[in-house]
């Protein structure tokens, strides 16, 4: 069973997320720190747990979940994961901080690509990769389930969806990749997103309103 750690970072507030097993292996998610002593914070974070960094995972390439990758690289020597679709999305990233008046250091360095059905090991334990464009052309999610858990990114959300005004984003495939990957899971798993609060499949379906209605 793993188990979790969450950060809320930068002006965003995106949820980073450290999944461990019992023997302190991790793997960071998403790291969205973009000020200085938001990286000492998750560094810290992770020492003071007695954690081993050993993976790291990007639901998709937006800026604001990929603001820590070249420190992680940096201090970890962990290479993104990240789903073949995404690699011109993490390309222009650090152009879109500039976009955006979030200027920062993009990572630039090797890759590995996942893909849909992948099973990614922590030790002993699985996260079955699901491939969930909609939101971004190679969005992807991270199922864990011996822990009743899905890690979403930025497709679903407690009461709400993954914007889809942004380039590569389409609200008719994001509503197809929640029912065919999210909706499909039993009702109790949870669901930790990219942004708010943790939710559940079985709340979504009932009181969701932009899936109700589907």
């Amino acid at each position: 069973m793993l188990s979790l750690k969450t950060f809320t970072f930068s002006p965003i507030q995106e949820n980073t997320y450290i999944l461990y097993n019992d023997r302190r292996q991790c793997c960071i998610i998403d790291p969205g720190c973009y000020f200085q002593e938001e990286r000492e914070e998750l560094k810290t974070g992770i020492e003071k747990t007695g954690l081993t960094p050993v993976l790291l995972l990007n639901t998709h390439c937006h800026l604001d979940h990929v603001f820590g990758n070249k420190f992680v690289f940096e201090t970890w020597g962990l290479v993104p994961h990240i789903h073949e679709l995404e690699q011109p999305v993490l390309d222009r990233a650090g152009q879109a901080g500039e976009r955006w008046q979030l200027p920062f250091d993009n990572y630039t360095g090797d890759v590995v690509y996942v893909k849909a059905g992948e099973e990614i090991k922590i030790g002993e334990e699985l996260l079955q990769v699901r491939f969930t464009p909609g939101h971004s052309p190679g969005s992807v999610s991270f199922y864990h389930e011996a822990g009743s858990f899905i890690m979403g990114g930025d497709v679903l959300f407690n009461r709400s969806i993954g914007r889809t005004d942004l380039p590569g984003g389409d609200q008719p495939t994001l509503i197809e990749s929640i029912h065919r990957e999210f909706f499909t899971l039993p009702d109790d798993t949870k669901v930790w997103s990219g942004h708010g609060p943790v939710t559940t499949i079985g709340y979504e379906k009932m009181n969701n309103p932009f899936l109700t209605r589907y």
